[in-house]
C-alpha cells in the first residue's frame, strides 16, 4: 500500500463507520459505462450546486437577517442562471472570483448562528468551485451541459425530515451529512475506476467532502442540545435503503440500477 492510498484510507475510515451500507458494486459498474461519463459528470455538477443552495437555504431560514439573506441569493445567481437559465453564459463566474458581497449577521434569536454561517459559508465557497472544475472538465471533453431528471435519493431522504423545531434542522442537518458521506465514498470507490484525470481530480474532493460530513453532525449535535445517535441511525438505515433500493434512472446517488433485478 503506497502512502497516499494510506491517507486516503484513513480519511475514509469514519465515513465508512457512519454510513450504514457500501456502495453497491453493480452501481460502480454501471457508473463506469463509457456511455454514462456525460450523466455522472452532469449530474455531480447539479449535485455541486444543489449542496450549496442547501446551505444558503439554511443559513437563511435559522441564521441571518432579511438583507444578508438577498447577499446569499445573489452569490448564487450567476450559478442558478447558467443551470435554469435558457443561455446557459458561465462568463459571469467561470475562472473567476465569485465571492460573497457583503458580510453577513446573525439574527439574535438563534444561538447557532454565527457557528452555521461560518461552517454552511465554507462549504458553499468549496461547492461553488466544485461545481466550476466539473464544468471545466465538460468543456475540455465537450460535454454539454443539460438539464436531467433528479432521481429518488434526496426527495428519498427528505420524507423523514420531522416537521417540528428543532426536529426540522436537525434532521436536515444529519440528513446533510449523509449526502456528504455518500459522496465522499463514492469519490473513493470510482477513482482508481476512472481515467487518471478523474481520478486525480475525485481523490482532490475526498478531504472536504469528509469536513463537510463532519460539520454537518456537529451542528446537529449542537442544535438538538442532547444525545442524536438514534435519530442518525434512523436516517442512515434510510439512506442505506435508498442506496440499496432498484433505481430506474442513473445518477451519482442513485440505487442499484433496476434491471440487474431481473
Amino acid at each position: 500500500m503506497n502512502y497516499q492510498q494510506k491517507q486516503i484510507n484513513e480519511l475514509l475510515a469514519p465515513v465508512r463507520q457512519f454510513l450504514q451500507c457500501e456502495t453497491p458494486d453493480s452501481w460502480l459498474a454501471e457508473a463506469t459505462k463509457p456511455e454514462n461519463l456525460n450523466a455522472l459528470l452532469v449530474d455531480h455538477c447539479n449535485c455541486e450546486l444543489k449542496a450549496s443552495q442547501t446551505a444558503i437555504f439554511l443559513i437563511r431560514k435559522y441564521a441571518v437577517d432579511a438583507e444578508s439573506g438577498k447577499a446569499l441569493l445573489e452569490w448564487a445567481k450567476p450559478y442558478e442562471d447558467f443551470v435554469y437559465g435558457k443561455e446557459r453564459n458561465n462568463h459571469f463566474f467561470h475562472g473567476r472570483k465569485n465571492g460573497l458581497s457583503a458580510s453577513l449577521t446573525p439574527r439574535d434569536n438563534f444561538p447557532f448562528g454565527q457557528e452555521l454561517i461560518d461552517k454552511m459559508v465554507r462549504l458553499i465557497k468549496e461547492e461553488f468551485h466544485h461545481f466550476e472544475q466539473v464544468l471545466e472538465i465538460m468543456e475540455a471533453r465537450q460535454i454539454p451541459y443539460q438539464s436531467l431528471r433528479a432521481g429518488q435519493y434526496a426527495k428519498g431522504l427528505m420524507k423523514i425530515v420531522r416537521t417540528h423545531e428543532p426536529g426540522t434542522l436537525v434532521d436536515k442537518l444529519i440528513i446533510g451529512a449523509y449526502i456528504e458521506a455518500r459522496s465522499c465514498e463514492r469519490f473513493a470507490k470510482l477513482a482508481p475506476l476512472l481515467d487518471e484525470e478523474l481520478c486525480k481530480f475525485y481523490i482532490s474532493l475526498l478531504r472536504s467532502e469528509a469536513r463537510h460530513y463532519q460539520d454537518y453532525l456537529k451542528l446537529a449535535e449542537q442544535v438538538a442540545g442532547d444525545n442524536i445517535s438514534g435519530r442518525i441511525k434512523q436516517v442512515g438505515i434510510k439512506e442505506a435503503e435508498l442506496i440499496t433500493s432498484p433505481d430506474e434512472i442513473f445518477r451519482f446517488h442513485s440505487g442499484i440500477p433496476a434491471f440487474t433485478e431481473a
